[in-house]
């Protein structure tokens, strides 16, 4: 037989065992038509990218049960409890209880109309059926550490109407006060130098309210949506100007509360589901106590009268 003959019979038995070894390491690797391995890429080309591998789903966190929701509301109850001793109160504050998916829609009071339709709404009382008022302290004046903590260990939510006449000499104050509580403490409108709105024009107090919005966003990261004009007094041109400075509302209050006593905007001198309490930041050079003596009497008020303290701004 001729040389290139055998030579090519030799060339196609080892290509053959070849192809024969790569069918038995294919069969021991279980792979298939179907599970091929990918090509090497030619040189100079990429090789078909692999998937990323991706990392195993987490299971989701299994709902508390009525034991473990049961168990939050007695640890917080008893530390409230602790607080009001530790603070002077007769009772510990009452829980508020969760606030509505839905806020209600806010109507103005009244009796406090004005002439312009579509004005931000005033209003005295949040309209609610639960047993909840609403603690708001205006201006800014009295700046108590002995405050923030006392809110805090007490767990009672509270809002700021802030006057930049009296908070620009500390406004890291309420910049504490913004972040002292679990879901924050807001800060909102009440003018740039606490003036008597109807005297002026309205320019002037397009100047107070705006002006007020620009600090408050400039030094505490947010435009305040609520305003509350000084001495509860207010025009056509007040809310025709505080809407044009991006005013919603315009809560003003059914009850005034001081370190000595109460007072109170209805004819029967009490409570109602709803209800906006009002009070200052004062000390006791302005009246007769601190504001932790006020906060004592006005909870033990509240609480007295089986009322708890709710977030305004998760109704309004």
């Amino acid at each position: 037989m001729a040389k290139g003959v055998h030579r090519s019979r030799r060339t196609l038995g080892a290509a053959l065992v070849v192809a024969a070894l790569a069918s038995v390491a294919t069969a021991c690797s279980g792979a298939g038509p179907d599970h091929a391995a990918p090509p090497s890429p030619v040189s100079g080309q990429q090789g078909p990218k692999q998937a990323p591998k991706q990392a195993p789903k987490q299971g989701a966190a299994a709902p508390e049960s009525q034991a473990q929701k049961a168990e939050k509301a007695r640890l917080r109850k008893a530390a409230r409890a602790l607080a009001a001793k530790k603070w002077g109160l007769a009772e510990p504050p009452l829980e508020a209880p969760a606030p509505p998916a839905v806020k209600p829609r806010i109507t103005t009071r009244k009796g406090f109309e004005t002439r312009s339709e579509g004005m931000p709404p005033v209003f005295t009382t949040v309209p609610t059926k639960e047993k909840i008022v609403f603690l708001t302290i205006d201006d800014g004046s009295e700046k108590d550490p002995e405050l923030l903590r006392m809110m805090e260990e007490l767990r009672i939510p509270y809002s700021a109407f802030l006057s930049d006449y009296v908070v620009s000499d500390d406004y890291a104050y309420f910049a504490r006060m913004q972040k002292s509580q679990k879901g924050g403490v807001a800060l909102h409108n009440h003018t740039l130098n606490h003036r008597y709105l109807p005297g002026l024009s309205y320019s002037r107090q397009e100047r107070e309210i705006c002006g007020m919005q620009d600090v408050i966003e400039k030094r505490y990261g947010k435009r305040p949506e609520l305003f509350r004009p000084p001495y509860g007094n207010y025009n056509d041109d007040t809310l025709r100007a505080a809407k044009s400075c991006g005013i919603k509302a315009v809560p003003l209050w059914a009850a005034e509360a001081f370190p000595d006593r109460m007072e109170w905007r209805e004819w029967d001198r009490d409570l109602h589901p709803g209800d906006i309490v009002l009070t200052h930041f004062r000390g006791e050079e302005d009246w007769k106590g601190s504001m932790a003596d006020m906060v004592r009497r006005v909870m033990n008020v509240i609480t007295a009268k089986g009322y708890a303290v709710a977030k305004l701004e998760d109704y309004v």
